[in-house]
């Protein structure tokens, strides 16, 4: 969506450390790998918004039908928004781990998502949208074999594609409401 001088665009999608005090931080300090990427928008969010957003882009679809193939867990639209809204704890392959009025976690076996909304202080209404990622070590060691670092630069690739998608999308919608 083109940007007018009302109603800017998103920022750039960047990687961020992930927040100490956010359910994804616990992961860090239990030396999970962890990842986070941010941008912020020029209108408030609240985290159903941002949640919805994200599993029903185009992009994202394309991931649940590839679980829906590999994995036989079909996913719909109608099932991202009743995630959302609280009215579900599981999602495809997800379910919820933890949740709050501004962040989710979602475990998935060995990984976790983590979705997060802040409201930024000033003048103009503003909020950060925050995506990221643990992966907990399966070897006794408590490193990450030949598959995790083979895959990691696509990971980091497709979670910045994933927000950015995510973020146009809840852009989209408030600019389209008038916010």
């Amino acid at each position: 969506m083109p940007s007018s001088p009302d109603f800017p665009s998103p920022t750039p999608v960047v990687s961020a450390a992930v927040p100490e005090t956010s359910f994804l931080g616990a992961y860090g300090r239990q030396g999970a790998f962890t990842d986070c990427y941010e941008t912020t928008l020029p209108c408030d969010v609240s985290l159903p918004a941002l949640i919805e957003a994200f599993y029903t882009t185009r992009l994202f679809k394309l991931e649940r039908w590839l679980l829906a193939q590999a994995l036989r867990l079909k996913s719909t639209d109608e099932q991202a928004a009743a995630l959302a809204g609280s009215r579900t704890d599981r999602f495809s392959a997800w379910k919820v781990e933890q949740r709050s009025a501004t962040e989710i976690l979602l475990d998935a076996g060995q990984t976790r998502s983590w979705l997060c909304v802040r409201p930024r202080d000033g003048a103009s209404p503003a909020t950060t949208l925050f995506f990221g990622s643990a992966v907990i070590p399966m070897r006794p060691d408590g490193g990450f074999g030949v598959a995790f670092h083979a895959l990691l630069g696509f990971h980091q690739l497709y979670s910045r594609l994933l927000l950015k998608a995510a973020a146009r999308r809840v852009h989209t919608l408030s600019a389209n409401k008038g916010l």
